[in-house]
């Protein structure tokens, strides 16, 4: 949940009463958490994490000494230290192991992409673990993947430390000491966006600094950290991105006229439901969004959910995620795959993660969205270019309806 979210939350359990009061203070509370948690680049809360474009996660349980088995809260004060705990677990799996510390900081790679570097308890289809590992495709248990030793072992090792045969860990990757380490790191994962894993080595180094784990650790004589000339077939690793990516749910409930991928978005003339009401209006929505594109702080790294909320008046969305907002709407108001959503309409996209995107329809074939053209900032696009240039799935769009807003 965005750190903004969260504090929203709690103003609105004391009472609508208190709005301005409580408003206050959760500004001052917000600026305390973020001092006292700080921001990594792979995000926090729902505001880089829950509200985000890319990542994965539900709420869960604080962390306990090691974190085994412990789902984890992406947006509690606890979650530097969740990272931190769980990039100290990973390098002692890699240094145990024989590996050096490149094979650390390709799993801290992995990790931030897959999973903000956290335990999650579940994520894309069966997907779960800091890893995202699917029980289904072979790689143990949902018990098993969710203790970050077994799940780090598996990412590293594969099922069969002494055989390529069955699930493929980083040391079955022939010549993996030498690849770039987001090559690396695709490599094990197959994932269905293989550009996204070199994005978070800034992220991870920041990390292992703050760790107390050194990255230039030389791996051990005799270890797997020797390249072994072991071909990989990619086929026998099972693994669920090797078969592309696929929508996050698959109810089909809205009344839209389908299209298909890359065509125009053209204007819709489709009137508010009685049931959708916002502190700003829809024109006053599309003249925010378009002076944050122009002035904008830079602020939306991975926060699309929490962007479109404010873009609307709202401190907080009330959702976790932005697929999960589209997936939540009234049936009447989901309008799957309809290309013609009017002015001021929330657009939404499976992004092959967990969280999905979500931007503001501007009009003209046009939207806001951040993170497209540059990271953190809003940018007004082709709304094509969500399909085009990162490889999304269209859903659909719906009416600028927050139910849990606040």
């Amino acid at each position: 949940m965005d750190g903004r979210d969260a504090l929203g939350a709690l103003a609105k359990a004391a009472g609508r009463g208190l709005a301005l009061k409580a408003g206050a203070v959760a500004a001052v509370g917000f600026l305390i958490f973020l001092l006292l948690v700080g921001i990594f680049g792979a995000g926090i809360g729902g505001k880089a994490f829950a509200d985000s474009c890319g990542g994965r996660g539900t709420p869960g349980v604080d962390l306990g000494d090691d974190g085994e088995g412990t789902a984890q809260n992406p947006g509690n004060a606890n979650y530097r230290k969740d990272q931190i705990a769980n990039a100290k677990i990973i390098d002692k799996v890699a240094a145990d192991g024989g590996l050096s510390g490149r094979a650390t900081l390709i799993a801290l790679m992995t990790a931030l992409q897959e999973s903000t570097l956290l335990n999650l308890d579940h994520g894309h289809l069966d997907s779960v673990g800091l890893f995202q590992q699917r029980p289904s495709q072979g790689w143990g248990t949902k018990t098993q993947i969710m203790q970050p030793k077994y799940a780090t072992g598996m990412f590293l090792f594969g099922d069969n430390p002494k055989s390529t045969a069955g699930i493929h860990g980083l040391t079955d990757i022939q010549g993996w000491q030498t690849m770039d380490p987001g090559t690396a790191a695709q490599k094990v994962q197959r994932s269905a966006y293989p550009d996204l894993y070199a994005g978070q080595e800034d992220a991870a180094r920041e990390i292992a600094e703050k760790a107390g784990i050194d990255l230039d650790r030389k791996g051990e004589a005799g270890a797997n950290d020797e390249d072994q000339g072991q071909d990989q077939d990619d086929a026998a690793n099972g693994d669920d991105q090797a078969e592309g990516p696929e929508e996050c749910y698959t109810d089909n409930e809205g009344a839209g006229t389908p299209g298909k991928p890359g065509q125009p978005f053209h204007d819709g003339n489709a009137p508010w439901p009685h049931q959708v009401k916002n502190p700003r209006s829809t024109e006053d929505a599309i003249k925010w969004a378009r002076n944050e594109a122009e002035n904008g702080s830079g602020e939306w790294y991975r926060a699309c959910l929490a962007f479109v909320a404010r873009v609307y008046g709202w401190s907080f969305s009330g959702v976790l995620y932005a697929i999960d907002h589209y997936k939540e709407m009234p049936p009447a108001l989901k309008h799957d795959k309809d290309r013609n959503p009017p002015p001021g309409a929330l657009m939404y996209w499976d992004t092959g993660q967990r969280a999905g995107h979500v931007a503001v329809y501007l009009g003209g074939g046009k939207i806001a969205s951040n993170d497209i053209v540059r990271p953190r900032y809003i940018d007004v696009v082709d709304a094509t270019d969500i399909e085009t240039k990162w490889g999304a799935t269209y859903l659909g769009w719906a009416p600028p309806y927050f139910p849990k807003g606040g």
